[in-house]
This record gives structure tokens, sequence and C-alpha cells, in this order.
């Protein structure tokens, strides 16, 4: 429907405009109005998406945590994962969408492995993913809970610490052509 919809307003564009265009140009226009209306939804929602599952995997260590304390004092696994999706929606609502879908489908599915792995999905961060396979391998194997969350926070509180070493490693090349661009001539101007 949107590429439709840019090829009318390309159209409209062009019998609208007083200057005379060539023909080529006039397809060379339609042809670009096709094509982005065509890809500008895929960029729009994988944008979205992406900022969605970023925002996730940066809140989510913090929610783990808050998840051990709340197991280690002896709650069930479902109503702690009510509990901190009440408390995490002031700073990730994203994440407490996600969290109280997980509650609720774990009080009303009676296959927790359905549960879980349609959180997986629909999240699709690997925090998500660790989170899941280590809350089924728990259950399965009948292993302590709350030791599996303190890894899985450790590990992406690990994860989140080196992505901000990558990203602060990456600075200094970043910087070299604005410091030589518009330092250095200021600084031989005040030389001179």
């Amino acid at each position: 429907l949107l590429p439709t919809c840019c090829l009318v307003l390309a159209f409209f564009f062009l019998t609208h405009i007083d200057k005379p265009i060539k023909d080529a140009t006039k397809l060379l226009i339609f042809f670009a109005a096709g094509v982005a209306g065509f890809f500008l939804p895929y960029t729009l929602i994988k944008n979205t998406a992406q900022k969605r599952q970023e925002e996730i995997q940066v809140t989510f260590p913090d929610a783990l945590d808050m998840m051990l304390i709340c197991v280690q004092g002896g709650i069930s696994i479902e109503s702690t994962i009510h509990r901190v999706a009440g408390r995490v929606v002031d700073y990730s609502p994203t994440l407490a969408e996600e969290l109280g879908l997980l509650s609720a489908e774990l009080s009303m599915l009676s296959d927790r492995k359905q549960a879980y792995r349609g959180f997986a999905d629909r999240v699709g961060s690997p925090a998500a993913r660790t989170f899941v396979n280590a809350m089924l391998q728990a259950e399965q194997y009948g292993s302590s809970v709350s030791q599996a969350l303190r890894v899985i926070a450790e590990e992406l509180r690990d994860m989140r610490m080196a992505n901000a070493e990558n990203k602060a490693n990456a600075l200094p090349p970043k910087l070299t052509v604005p410091m030589i661009l518009f330092f250095l001539p200021v600084l031989f101007v005040v030389i001179l």
C-alpha cells in the first residue's frame, strides 16, 4: 500500500510542478518513490525492534537482580515475575509489559515451557533467551532457580560492561578526523 501511495504522491508532485522535467528524470523519481515506499515500513519496524531489544538488554540485569531477591525470599517464580513487572514499569515500560505477559502466561497456560519460549520469541534479545534457557533447565533438572538467576545476572552485566568498553575503544579512531579538520587549523593559526 505504501509504494502505491508514494507513487501517487510523486505523480501529484510532478504534475503540479511548474518547471518542465525530462522523461528520464520523471521515471527516476517514480522509481525512487516506489523503492522508498517499499523499504520504508521494513526499515521503520527494524529500527523500532532494535531499540526495543536494546532497552530490554540494558534493563534486564537489574530486573534479574530483583527476581533473585524475591526468589531468595521464598516467593514463587510466577509471583516474582509479576512483582518485578510492577517495579520496573517506571524505568522500562517495555520490559514491564513483557514480564507482565510472561506472568499471565505462566499462570494461565498448562505448559510452562510454551510460556517461557513465547517470552523469548517476543523479546528476541539474547538476554531473554539466556533467561528462558536457564529457567527451563532449572525446572527440568530441579536445580536452584536463585543460583541460575544469579549466574545470568552476572553474565548479562559483564556483557553490558564489555559492550560499553567496545564503544569506548571505538571512540579514538572516530575522533581523529574531526580533530585534524577542526583543531589543527585553529592551532596553527594561533601559533602563527
